[in-house]
């Protein structure tokens, strides 16, 4: 699988692990408990999604729009973030150990309670964030 087109749609419990989804608009998707880990999602539209419970470890989701998304309990743990919009995300509870999040745009984002051990939060824009 290369690039997929999923809009609006309600994908609940999604296995997924290892594949791209490079550039893939899952705009407002279910992903809630979607195992994710070491999936390309690089540059994909995530905005608004609920991925709450999922496993995102290992995944590349650099340059991703998640502007909104519920990430809240989320294992983003040695996941590449760099670059990515997370604008009002939530990520309290996360797991975000090891994370690449250089660059990434953090503003009013809520990492209350998220580990964040090992993080790179170089050049990431935390105005407003809640930690």
């Amino acid at each position: 699988m290369t690039r997929k087109q999923v809009t609006r749609n309600k994908i609940i419990k999604a296995v997924a692990k290892g594949i791209s989804l490079s550039g893939a608009d899952l705009f407002r998707a279910n992903l809630s408990g979607a195992n994710l880990g070491g999936t390309d999602l690089s540059g994909a539209n995530l905005g608004g999604t609920d991925l709450s419970g999922a496993n995102l470890s290992g995944a590349d989701l650099s340059r991703a729009n998640l502007s909104g998304a519920n990430l809240g309990g989320t294992d983003l743990s040695k996941a590449n973030l760099s670059g990515a919009s997370l604008s009002g995300a939530n990520l309290s509870g996360a797991d975000l150990r090891r994370t690449d999040l250089h660059g990434a745009n953090l503003r009013w984002a809520n990492l209350s309670g998220a580990n964040l051990g090992g993080t790179d939060l170089s050049g990431a824009d935390l105005s407003g964030a809640i930690i």
